[in-house]
C-alpha cells in the first residue's frame, strides 16, 4: 500500500449528513470546463462515479453543512514577509471559506506548533490571532502542524465538513510526527486540504521598507500623534531583512528539495487543491477561489460493494457525455471490516 498516493474517504455508519444508517463513501467533486470555470447545474444523472472502474449509484447531498476549518500559518524566520500579508485576511477565511454556520481555528508551527485561536465564529477574533503572529524559531514542523489540526477537527461534532488550509512552504524542515501516520490519519477524518504556497528567497521583496514602529506588537504601536507636543510613530527606518540567506542556508535549502512536497502530496489524496503566491493581493485572490471551489462542491455518495478490509479501492468522476468538462475527486478510499 502507498499512503503517499491514495486517500480513504471516511465509511463510518450513520453520517449524520447523509441521515441513512448504511456505510456510505463520501465523494466531493469538484466539476470545471476548459477555461477551469466551475460548473453548476448538474444533477445524479449527469454523473457517474466509478469504484475500481465499476460505476456506482450515487446519491447527490443538496444541503449546506457547517464547516470546520483549522488554518495552519508557518511562523519560521523566513516567513516575516508572508506573516506582514495576513493582516486582513481573517475576514476572507471567515466569511468566504468557513461562510455561515462555520467555524474557524488559526495555529502556528515553526519550532513548534502553537494554537492562536481555537475554534470561533468570530472574524475579527481570526483577524485578530493573524495579526498577532511573529517570526519565530527556524523550522518548519508541517506535519506536526498537520496532525495537530486532525487531532484539533477529530474532537467537532459530527456532520460538519473538516477543512485544513495551509499556508507555508511544500516540504517539511523538522517534524517528530511521521508522514505515513499522518496520511492515514486524515485518511480517517475525511478532512479536505488546502495549500497555500510560496517561495521564501522571494517574498523579503515583496513588503515596503519598515520602519522601528512596524516592529512593535500591534497593541503598542502608535497610529497618529494625538498632539502638537506629543511623540507620533517612530518612523526610523529599519535595516532590510532578507530572511536567512547564508551559503549554507541556500546548500541546505537545495538538499531539502529532495523531500516530499507535502502540498502536492496531501491536496492531491484529499481532493484538495495547492496554489501559489507572491504578493498579498495574489494571497487573497486563493482564499477566494478555494472558498468558491468549496461551496461549489458536488458532495456524492454511494454505499461500497465490500470487499476484503484493508485493500485500496481507486475512485473517479466523470460527467457522461461531456468529455470537456473536468471532474475532480478525492482519489480513492480504504476498505473497512
Amino acid at each position: 500500500m502507498r499512503l503517499t498516493t491514495v486517500i480513504f474517504a471516511l465509511t463510518l455508519p450513520a453520517l449524520a449528513q447523509f441521515r441513512t444508517t448504511v456505510p456510505l463513501v463520501l465523494a466531493p467533486t469538484t466539476v470545471t470546463d476548459s477555461k477551469h470555470h466551475f460548473v453548476d447545474g448538474l444533477t445524479t444523472d449527469d454523473l457517474v462515479l466509478y469504484d475500481n472502474n465499476v460505476p456506482q449509484t450515487i446519491q447527490m447531498d443538496w444541503s449546506t453543512y457547517p464547516i470546520d476549518l483549522v488554518v495552519a500559518v508557518q511562523a519560521s524566520e523566513n516567513s516575516g514577509a508572508v506573516i506582514d500579508k495576513l493582516g486582513g485576511s481573517g475576514i476572507l477565511l471567515s466569511q468566504l471559506l468557513a461562510a455561515d454556520a462555520g467555524e474557524t481555528a488559526v495555529i502556528s508551527f515553526s519550532d513548534e506548533v502553537k494554537l492562536r485561536q481555537d475554534f470561533t465564529d468570530n472574524p475579527d477574533a481570526v483577524s485578530h490571532a493573524l495579526r498577532m503572529l511573529r517570526k519565530e524559531g527556524g523550522n518548519a514542523c508541517t506535519l506536526d502542524a498537520l496532525r495537530q489540526a486532525i487531532v484539533m477537527l477529530e474532537a467537532r461534532p459530527a456532520g460538519r465538513r473538516k477543512i485544513i488550509f495551509i499556508i507555508g512552504e511544500k516540504r517539511d524542515r523538522h517534524s517528530k510526527s511521521a508522514l505515513p501516520d499522518v496520511m492515514e490519519r486524515i485518511q480517517k477524518l475525511n478532512a479536505t486540504v488546502y495549500w497555500a504556497t510560496y517561495s521564501p528567497f522571494l517574498q523579503p521583496f515583496t513588503t515596503k521598507p519598515k520602519t522601528a514602529e512596524d516592529l512593535k506588537p500591534i497593541d503598542e504601536r502608535t497610529k497618529t500623534r494625538p498632539c502638537d507636543l506629543c511623540a507620533g510613530p517612530d518612523d526610523t527606518a529599519v535595516p532590510f531583512d532578507p530572511g536567512p540567506g547564508s551559503p549554507m542556508y541556500a546548500i541546505g535549502e537545495l538538499i531539502r528539495l529532495t523531500k516530499p512536497d507535502l502540498s502536492s502530496l496531501f491536496t492531491k489524496v484529499t481532493g484538495g487543491r495547492t496554489l501559489s503566491f507572491l504578493k498579498k493581493n495574489a494571497l487573497e485572490q486563493a482564499i477566494q477561489l478555494i472558498g468558491e471551489e468549496v461551496h461549489r462542491q458536488y458532495i456524492l455518495s454511494f454505499q461500497p460493494a465490500g470487499g476484503e478490509a484493508g485493500h485500496f479501492h481507486s475512485i473517479r468522476v466523470e460527467v457522461k457525455d461531456r468529455p470537456e468538462l473536468h471532474a475532480k475527486t478525492r482519489q480513492g478510499y480504504w476498505a473497512l471490516p
